[in-house]
């Protein structure tokens, strides 16, 4: 399989595209107005804490405060809260060993020491009581205007804000440094079990005290010197977070991550991949520069395209694109699919098109119910869909072909970098998904809702558009005694009402002795229509609706 990397680098935006022997499989938009934020460390406020919802709200400086749930409050909070150093947090008063970052240390010869820790068995006392044993004591510690370190989990969607965790980690290439957490972890898809066992014996010989670190999967076979660099590094940078974070004061924003064209590098740039297209020479030196650092022996295989057409067109990813972007996906077998975004969940309906009518119903809805499958994964990564999807399949007689599906669209997903979740097919032919949701999905990302529509793909018939308009006159013949309007629309809805023997518009100023001046104006959109007093040019429209 020949896996290849294409970016295509411009002004306005910059598009990342992984392919598979010529097929899409993943595909990433960066844009200057709608930058990566996953990642991203803020020190912030408590502006509410809700122990309804088992959530606080972070000021962090954006429109929307983050939203920091109850199990994101990790158990190194404690000693962040430390290191920021306020003084008005009852955190402070949880220290009681020698803690370098926060500087504070209580030693039992010191007069306080005794007092302190009277008053603290006290409290935890009082909260053993107030809570299960099994609850983070930080939750019932956060108060407002709570000076509180977070990271970013989790992109704004639609009008909600970002998702945070007090948990902070920092990804490298090869390990997540994971700063006063002590656990050792190794990927999932590192199945053998001796490399699982040097990556982990590794880890423990070079991870200093107070830290604690997650061995990626591109870490296999690495060797000592790769890890431990990769850990320096980390190390640095949090060195100079910790440094930012007593220079400034909240909201702000303490270290930006790296952006999605960079982040696709480190992440996905592994040795199966074969080669990387770069189109703009800027993007192809500062890459080919990070990976000499990061990851020396694959800085050849970075190609800088040099042609006249678009490196899209020429690996053929454009019409691809299109296809991404619309309702309809086909399928080879001639069946297809229809995926639609709703408020709640992504439905999506598996048709079987032209085999409908063939005499093994059975047999063939079972191929296309798995080729469906295996193209459902595939768009789930390719459009970063995310929440909870529900896909109506072809119904399917036997359990065992039932089963069939199910483990291959589990079987699929083992390919998906995002956490995801299958239920069985019920009875009913519906497969329910849960799916990661970290960003905005492509079409969010790359769409903007319609100003005529607003989102719901269909249009006021012209025939209500008219009755709308006569509603209208009615109630503005009974409470004004002006006797000349102007009415601005659409072009579409003038050249309505201009139709007929009789025009609409003259049977109206008939009806109601009114003088009607048609204006038409393609600002306004179809569906809608504005009206104005003749004599002063004033709007009138909400004032008789």
């Amino acid at each position: 399989m020949t896996k290849e990397i294409i970016i295509n680098a411009s002004t306005t935006q910059t598009r990342v595209a992984i392919t598979e022997d010529g097929n899409l499989v993943d595909f990433f938009v960066d844009y200057p107005e709608n930058r990566r934020m996953v990642g991203d460390i803020y020190l912030g406020k408590v502006a509410r804490v809700l122990p309804g919802i088992k959530a606080a709200f972070i000021d962090i400086g954006m429109k929307h405060d983050a939203f920091l749930h109850f199990s994101d409050i990790g158990e190194s909070t404690q000693q962040l809260q430390d290191m920021i150093g306020d003084e008005d947090s009852d955190l402070d008063d949880e220290s009681d060993e020698d803690d370098p970052a926060s500087g504070n240390t209580i030693t039992s010869d010191s007069p306080s020491a005794p007092k302190r820790e009277q008053t603290r068995e006290a409290s935890d006392q009082l909260l053993k009581t107030a809570r299960p044993e099994n609850e983070n004591p930080i939750i019932h510690r956060l108060k407002k205007d709570q000076e509180i370190l977070v990271q970013i989990t989790k992109e704004p969607v639609n009008n909600k804000g970002v998702r945070v965790s007090s948990s902070i980690s920092l990804p490298g290439r090869f390990c997540v440094l994971l700063p006063f957490d002590g656990k050792i972890g190794v990927s999932k898809k590192i199945s053998d079990f001796r490399e699982r066992k040097r990556l982990r014996y590794m880890a423990r010989t070079i991870l200093p005290k107070n830290f604690g670190l997650i061995i990626r999967t591109v870490a296999r076979n690495q060797t000592e010197e790769a890890l431990k660099e990769d850990m320096n590094n980390l190390i640095k940078t949090w060195e100079e977070i910790q440094a930012t974070i007593k220079t400034e004061q909240p909201p702000a924003l303490i270290y930006q991550d790296l952006n999605t064209t960079s982040s696709v590098i480190r992440d996905l740039f592994t040795p199966d991949v074969s080669k990387v297209f770069i189109d703009s020479r800027k993007v192809y030196k500062q890459i080919k520069t990070y990976v000499q650092i990061i990851h020396p022996e694959l800085a050849d295989k970075i190609e800088l395209f040099r042609s006249g057409t678009s490196i899209f067109d020429a690996f053929k990813i454009e019409e691809q694109i299109k296809t991404l972007m619309g309702r309809k996906v086909p399928l080879i077998s001639g069946g297809y699919l229809i995926i639609e975004h709703t408020e709640a969940m992504v439905v999506i309906d598996v048709n079987s098109g032209r085999y409908a009518k063939s005499k093994e119903q059975e047999l063939n809805s079972l191929r296309t119910d798995l080729e469906a499958s295996r193209e459902i994964a595939r768009q789930m990564r390719l459009r970063d869909i995310g929440g909870i999807i529900v896909v109506d399949f072809i119904d399917l007689e036997e359990e065992k072909n039932r089963k069939k599906v199910y483990d291959e669209l589990r079987k699929e997903f083992r390919k998906d970098r995002a956490k995801v979740s299958v239920l069985p097919m019920s009875d009913f032919g519906l497969v329910q998904i849960t799916r990661q949701r970290i960003r905005q999905n492509i079409m969010q990302a790359m769409k903007e809702v319609c100003p005529y529509c607003f989102g719901t793909g269909l249009l006021t018939k012209h025939s209500h558009q008219v009755y709308d308009l006569e509603e209208w006159l009615k109630k503005f013949r009974r409470n004004s005694k002006e006797k000349s309007i102007v009415i601005r629309c659409h072009p579409a809805f003038a050249e309505k009402l201009r139709e007929g023997k009789i025009k609409t518009v003259t049977k109206f100023q008939f009806k109601y002795l009114i003088r009607i001046k048609l204006e038409e104006d393609p600002s306004v959109p179809l569906g809608q229509f504005k009206a104005y007093l003749k004599r002063n040019n004033r709007e009138i429209t909400e004032d008789y609706k």
